[in-house]
């Protein structure tokens, strides 16, 4: 199983980006599915979360009302829409399958993960 995110880039603070993860099977079809960051000398963090219906989303209070979480499944296809960037957001995303069909937000609740791609925000 591979999970590919991609849409990462270049922005100016208070713009948007769409980030999507893209499976090689259909493993986010049944599995929850999320998104971390990592920023340079810092710890991964967790950025957003749904279950595998993808009626229940969670978000942390720093990027909540700003970042968006969803998916498609005719593309197998999950994405992490990005409005109102600050510089606080650069860092690397990764995107993530759960181990199981709920929602979670630590890491270790998660069996594979993506490459990841930069998100750089400037001032």
């Amino acid at each position: 199983v591979q999970l590919q995110a991609s849409g990462g880039g270049l922005v100016q603070t208070g713009g948007s980006l769409r980030l999507s993860c893209e499976a090689s099977k259909r493993t986010n079809s049944n599995n929850g599915m999320g998104w971390f960051r990592q920023a340079p000398g810092k710890e991964r963090e967790f950025v957003a979360a749904m279950d595998w219906t993808g009626g229940r989303t969670y978000y942390p209070d720093s990027v909540k009302g700003r970042f968006t979480i969803s998916r498609d499944r005719a593309k197998n296809t999950v994405y992490l829409q990005m409005n109102n960037l600050k510089a606080e957001d650069t860092a690397v995303y990764y995107c993530a399958a759960n181990l199981g069909a709920g929602l979670a937000t630590s890491t270790g609740s998660y069996r594979y993960w993506g490459r990841g791609t930069q998100v750089t925000v400037s001032s």
